[in-house]
């Protein structure tokens, strides 16, 4: 097989799992956002801050006690398999099985210890405690369930996988939260649904991965010298990224911490109505990435660095192809947003969600680089990198949280993942020669400009409620794609994907005439 086909196989099957996931993704943002929803509407600013900073804490709990092992876990048995070295996966899975048990019991028994003086001395509110005592018990639950949910990812079962951590887990939290509330337990349900999603994915995870992954639980038939090499590697690979399983929304944590800090849990719960409200722009990259990332690894492997460079650049252009109308849209209509998801008392997180929003178009530009940076074993960069930007982000936090409020807490995450893109763009150059950006990328917000442009001048003459808001979406994606295919802003690869669709659906309509 040469590189264009290749290529055109790779690109193909990530536009296929693009697709498939997607659906259950919509299925699961829908259902996630409901379970926020309730808890924000039901219980009020406060329980939902105090729910939003504990599950932030036990995030952190947990990828300290992960020390990276997820992404580490990921890389190495895709790389394994690849060169088909059934033994050095089975190790890995055990050896991270057994280890990680160990630093997850420590870690839960860490925060069930200083969940009163977190409560007290940091955040000043004693209704902190036994939210945190409670996800105490959680942590070596949620750990040993990621070591299952990575394998089964690097087995390239990505349906499952989706099926999984956005359907099950979504709908368990979902489902126990109202039938919990119903039988009238008060507060504490939010808290005991949370804990019912992750047992259940902990649950279904292993015994997928026991019955259909089962050569990795078969005996381990390598030499001592062997073993004490594969864990060097996993362990000088993964400890670097420790805060990678969260790092997508490290910045805004670190910006609740201190809202929660500065100002009160009431700030914490409007600053976290326009998070992930914002973080809906995340949806396109991390669906690319979960075959993306496990795909580059591969060719890596077998140094075919031109289908590499050339599927990061596609990638990218597909993120900014779908984003950028999205981005508009919340820059226009942040408060239509609000008021539609988390209703009017939320409002005031209005200007904290514009800022938001630009923060994370240029993170979802960073995905691609950073895991190009992963794949080429630079891990240790990207911890230098997180520590220095995070840093960045604190001071700045300091800085703007008691003068604006949220919307300085905001603006703190938007910079902070400027530079931090600028970082990644530059190392991705210096350590693969790939810069992941196409000139057409021009033309695709030229193109989603122009109707927003439009939009924001027609907002002074219409009045805005939910039939004249979905008008104007439709107007914007119409034109958007009108103005994509008059600047000529796809290219051979796109059409090849568009083709490809075509044929199938042709092909599906022959098969199925009674469809048409």
């Amino acid at each position: 097989m040469n590189q264009d086909q290749e290529l055109n196989n790779s690109l193909k099957l990530i536009f296929k799992s693009f697709v498939f996931i997607l659906v259950g993704f919509i299925f699961a943002k829908f259902l996630g956002y409901l379970y926020r929803i309730i808890i924000a509407r039901y219980f009020g600013p406060e329980v939902y801050g105090l729910f939003s900073l504990a599950t932030i804490i036990l995030f952190w709990f947990v990828a300290i006690a992960s020390l990276g092992f997820s992404e580490g876990i990921l890389r190495h048995v895709a790389f394994y398999r690849g060169t088909k070295s059934t033994d050095k996966i089975r190790y890995i899975f055990k050896f991270s099985l057994i280890f990680l048990l160990i630093t997850g019991l420590f870690s839960g028994l860490t925060l069930f210890s200083l969940s009163e003086f977190i409560s007290i001395n940091i955040f000043h509110n004693a209704d902190l405690i036994i939210f945190l005592k409670l996800l105490s018990f959680l942590i070596p639950i949620y750990i040993v369930s990621n070591i299952f949910l990575y394998v089964i990812l690097a087995y390239e079962r990505v349906k499952f996988y989706s099926i999984l951590t956005d359907v099950v887990y979504n709908t368990a939290k979902l489902v126990s939260l109202i039938v919990l509330v119903l039988i009238g337990i008060k507060t504490n349900s939010v808290i005991f649904s949370f804990m019912l999603g992750t047992i259940v994915i902990f649950i279904v995870s292993y015994f997928y991965s026991k019955y259909k992954i089962t050569l990795i639980f078969g005996k381990v038939k390598l030499e001592k010298n062997e073993k004490n090499k594969i864990r060097n590697e996993l362990f000088l690979y993964s400890w670097p990224l420790i805060f990678s399983p969260i790092f997508y929304n490290l910045f805004p944590y670190i910006s609740s911490f201190f809202i929660g800090y500065f100002k009160n849990v009431s700030e914490v719960g409007l600053y976290n109505s326009a998070v992930p409200i914002a973080e809906l722009m995340l949806i396109a990259p991390f669906l690319f990435e979960r075959l993306f990332f496990p795909l580059i690894t591969k060719e890596f492997s077998k140094k075919n660095f031109e289908v590499i460079t050339e599927l990061s650049k596609q990638v990218q252009k597909w993120i900014l192809l779908i984003n950028i109308p999205f981005l508009l849209l919340i820059l226009v209509f942040p408060d239509v947003f609000i008021s539609i998801l988390f209703g009017s008392e939320y409002l005031p997180a209005l200007n904290a969600l514009r800022f938001l929003a630009i923060g994370f178009i240029f993170y979802t530009l960073s995905i691609v680089s950073y895991n190009l940076i992963a794949m080429a074993g630079k891990s240790r960069i990207i911890l230098i990198d997180i520590i220095l930007i995070s840093m960045f982000n604190i001071i700045l936090n300091i800085i703007f949280i008691p003068k604006y409020g949220i919307a300085g807490a905001a603006i703190a995450t938007m910079i902070s993942h400027m530079i931090l893109l600028l970082f990644y763009f530059f190392q991705v150059n210096y350590y693969t020669s790939i810069f992941p950006i196409r000139r057409k990328m021009i033309w695709i917000i030229f193109s989603a400009l122009i109707p927003a442009i439009i939009l924001l001048y027609l907002k002074n003459f219409i009045v805005i409620n939910l039939l004249t808001f979905i008008l104007q979406v439709f107007f914007l994606i119409s034109l958007y794609i009108l103005l994509i295919f008059m600047t000529k802003s796809l290219d051979k690869n796109d059409l090849m994907i568009l083709n490809s669709f075509k044929e199938k659906l042709l092909s599906y309509r022959t098969i199925n005439p009674k469809s048409n």
